[in-house]
């Protein structure tokens, strides 16, 4: 008792020397519990235990989106007043005063008023939900990506054993029969559906080799579809790097998953059609292809040999040697032109030049000589031309048409 007496009051006193002992945590939590105030809390009966003339009924309290569970008790009056709406697998909000059992040092919920979520107000939370992600641009048609025309592995999201999967892969294959898989087998209902479909998502997203990512699961209720329309997994398929497809239930089934896939699609079958072609109609297309190029091949071939032909025919082509005489005669009628100017032209010069040499016979002193003049020059070669240049008996040199010869006067010239 002594040592009872010398524990620390408060959690933040304790020491490695002064530790409280299990028993007194346990007492301290109860106390801290026990003043809390009843509250109201939302989750799955995932069982419910009626014992035959037991005034309460036991029951767990599951999380919806995560593996996590509580312990209920409520008086079976409270329960019966609730109606058949409360049920194994009904997801209901309860009215509890938590409480702490020491000796198990477990958290316990006593159960006060009991109601089950209706379809109405699930509707009413995902609408909200719905908003939200669209005003962030989540649902924006310019962030959805094309899928590749024919992927190098398929990432497959499916429940374990389901007919979904098998509708994917047996589709897909029966289009491409060469289609691969990486197929992930997780919970797609449940509490543990949305950390199963989410962490596969992650792991097929980081592998480089996977070109496209399909969620699919069959049909099922609302609340069989709540984990597809569950914000954390939303968000985490919004951040995905690769192309996702949601084939989520059937066409009236429209979870949020849908609104944020880069493709929805209706049913698992309509996922396969849309993830791989089809190798028969690409082959068809193909063999189509080809036929038009061949048949555009020869029309070119067709249209090319009529042209040629239509050239051949031709007279310049069936006879080459008109053209060479066209140019002949050309050739002769410029020459014999070219020879007529020349020889006017030369005519011309010869007259002319006999002109001009007429012209310079008149001009010369040798024809001035031939009509009987003489030039008279000194012995210096100096020419006469006044008398009183001449001295008597003066050697002068005369020169005529017909050559020259010397003189001396004889007298004094006249004055």
């Amino acid at each position: 008792m002594a040592v009872t007496a010398s524990l620390p009051d408060k959690a933040a006193d304790t020491t490695p020397e002064s530790p409280w002992p299990v028993r007194t945590l346990s007492m301290k939590v109860g106390d801290y519990i026990d003043r809390m105030s009843p509250l109201w809390v939302e989750g799955q009966i995932v069982q419910l235990n009626r014992r035959p003339g037991a005034p309460t009924c036991y029951l767990t309290l599951r999380d919806t989106e995560v593996d996590m569970s509580f312990s209920v008790t409520v008086h079976v009056n409270t329960l019966n007043a609730m109606g058949p709406a409360v049920r194994e697998g009904a997801r209901v909000v309860v009215q509890a005063k938590p409480t702490f059992w020491t000796k198990r040092g477990s958290l316990h919920l006593q159960a006060r008023q009991m109601k089950a979520v209706g379809v109405g107000d699930l509707l009413a939370r995902l609408e909200h939900l719905k908003t939200v992600l669209r005003s962030e641009g989540l649902f924006d048609q310019s962030r959805k990506r094309r899928l590749p025309f024919l992927p190098g592995t398929i990432g497959l999201i499916v429940g374990r054993a389901s007919a979904a999967e098998k509708d994917v892969v047996e589709n897909a294959r029966r289009r491409w029969p060469a289609a691969t898989f990486a197929i992930r087998q997780v919970a797609v209902q449940g509490p543990g559906a949305v950390a199963e479909v989410t962490r596969a998502l992650q792991e097929l997203d980081a592998d480089r080799t996977v070109d496209v990512i399909v969620i699919s699961r069959g049909g099922g209720s609302l609340e069989d579809l709540l984990p597809f329309s569950n914000e954390a997994l939303v968000r985490a398929v919004a951040q995905a790097l690769t192309p996702v497809v949601s084939a989520i239930g059937h066409d009236v089934d429209t979870p949020l998953l849908d609104f944020v896939a880069d493709l929805r699609a209706s049913t698992p079958t309509d996922a396969a059609k849309a993830i791989v072609p089809s190798l028969a109609e690409e082959t068809s297309q193909l063999r189509a292809m080809r036929g038009g190029g061949a048949r555009a091949l020869q029309h070119r071939v067709t249209v090319e040999r009529r042209h040629l032909e239509a050239l051949r025919t031709r007279p310049v082509l069936i006879r080459p040697e008109v053209m060479v005489d066209a140019r002949r005669a050309d050739v002769t009628r410029l020459r014999e032109r070219a020879t007529y100017r020349m020889t006017d032209r030369l005519g011309r010069a010869r007259d002319q030049v006999g002109h001009l040499r007429g012209q310079v016979r008149s001009l010369s002193p040798l024809q001035t000589l031939e009509r009987g003049y003489a030039v008279v020059r000194d012995i210096d070669g100096a020419i006469i031309t006044d008398p009183a240049q001449v001295a008597v008996d003066e050697l002068l040199h005369v020169t005529v048409a017909s050559g020259d010869f010397g003189v001396r006067p004889v007298s004094e010239p006249p004055h």
